[in-house]
């Protein structure tokens, strides 16, 4: 690994931005291949313990791993271009489908079209929970945090913020994770020669990154009362309550935040949900970036002054700034720390507990929205999207066939059911 310029490392995260299709296991998986075999920029241990740190935060990880990769090579401000570059591309190309959507999703060729994507978002998601059941729930610890957290959500509406509290506590105690198969960073033995001297730094370095994230947070929160719509001070502290439960990806939270927006909130419809995900799964970047699309629905339908576009363009924008700035401020608050904090077997235990209670959310989420997209409006079985799911399904757990190929065939197949009916 030589001295990367920063002009050329500004440019790859900018082209990353934009073709980092996948989700997160293809995109950490594009990182890996592009940073530590074709460019050479990070070794792989380094590699694998951010990929370790970063699963232990709330937040989207492939979004975390690539500010910490631009810390490393350019600090502050490589994290800072790392991130916004990851993020920016797909938030507008979203912005842009969410105003199609609201504007023309009624309109019979859009609506089928949409009504593909739907049904590959069920094959999706069904495909994340095998996935990470075959990884997560190895024991009957695991396994019973699973299924407590699955029973808690679809059932007791138990809050996901305490469920997820519960699993660390248990996994803490009961799961306590190996020593990190990387090993020790390359400073690790300088810093515990100097243990007090590196505790002040730590807290210091963090404390001012707490600062400059509240301060952060705070400036849209002084703008509200200049919008002068009802919306706006709620949906923004709802999102950074769910921004900072994010643990275990995007389909792990969406199953809180669809038991909220939907039914306690009533901002949403199930079927806003699921063309939510339809819409995030075709654009680059982090799919938690559907929690804009949400806030653009919810400023559209309730805008106040603003119109249905301006408090659109708001509701979005105040989802978009809560849902991403703590991975940020967490990263680079925490960057200098990355090698001792990975190797702490308590953390990895939390870990673990953590993980086998998202596959019970997933697996909420997986029954809300099969039901929303396989008994639409609560009517009969729609036969076509079941047969599109599942052939989806069966693409994406078989074949080695791009996220985004499935989507477009589910896609064509929708709009061409439309024809032939």
């Amino acid at each position: 690994m030589g001295n990367v310029p920063f002009s050329v490392a500004a440019r790859y995260w900018l082209r990353l931005g934009c073709i980092s299709f996948g989700g997160p296991a293809g995109q950490i998986a594009l990182l890996h291949r592009e940073l530590v075999h074709q460019r050479r920029w990070i070794d792989d241990a380094t590699f694998g313990r951010a990929l370790d740190f970063c699963m232990l935060l709330p937040g989207p990880e492939a979004l975390q791993l690539a500010i910490y990769l631009g810390w490393r090579l350019h600090g502050t401000r490589g994290g800072v271009i790392a991130g916004l570059c990851f993020v920016l591309p797909a938030a507008l190309l979203l912005l842009a489908l969410s105003w199609v959507y609201l504007r023309y999703g009624e309109v019979a060729g859009v609506s089928s079209v949409l009504s593909g994507l739907k049904a590959v978002v069920v094959a999706l998601i069904a495909q994340a929970l095998v996935r990470l059941s075959r990884r997560a729930l190895r024991g009957a610890v695991p396994v019973a945090l699973a299924v407590g957290a699955f029973v808690g959500l679809h059932w007791l509406g138990t809050p996901f913020p305490l469920l997820l509290a519960f699993a660390a506590i248990v996994g803490a105690v009961a799961l306590r994770g190996d020593a990190v198969a990387h090993g020790p960073g390359p400073g690790a033995a300088g810093d515990a020669a100097n243990p007090a001297r590196r505790e002040r730094g730590a807290f210091a370095h963090l404390g001012a990154w707490l600062a400059i994230g509240l301060a952060l947070w705070a400036l849209p929160w002084l703008a509200i009362p200049a919008l002068d719509a009802e919306f706006a001070a709620p949906l923004y502290l709802f999102f950074t309550q769910a921004a900072l439960v994010t643990f275990g990806g995007a389909y792990a939270v969406l199953g809180y935040v669809n038991q909220q927006l939907v039914e306690v909130y009533g901002w949403l419809t199930p079927a806003h949900v699921v063309a939510g995900l339809a819409l995030a799964e075709t654009t680059p970047g982090p799919l938690v970036l559907v929690l804009q699309f949400y806030g653009f629905v919810t400023g559209w339908t309730q805008p106040g002054a603003l119109g249905p576009l301006g408090g659109g363009v708001a509701g979005a924008v105040l989802a978009s700034w809560a849902t991403f700035l703590p991975s940020f401020v967490l990263i680079l608050g925490a960057a200098p720390y990355v090698e001792r904090l990975t190797a702490n077997p308590r953390l990895a235990g939390a870990l673990a507990g953590i993980t086998a209670a998202v596959v019970g959310a997933i697996a909420s989420l997986a029954v809300a929205v099969a039901v929303a997209v396989l008994w639409p409006d609560g009517g009969g079985f729609d036969y076509r999207s079941a047969g599109i799911a599942l052939l989806a399904f069966t693409l994406l757990l078989r074949t080695r066939l791009d996220v985004v190929w499935v989507l477009l065939l589910g896609a064509a197949l929708g709009g061409l059911g439309a024809l032939a009916g």
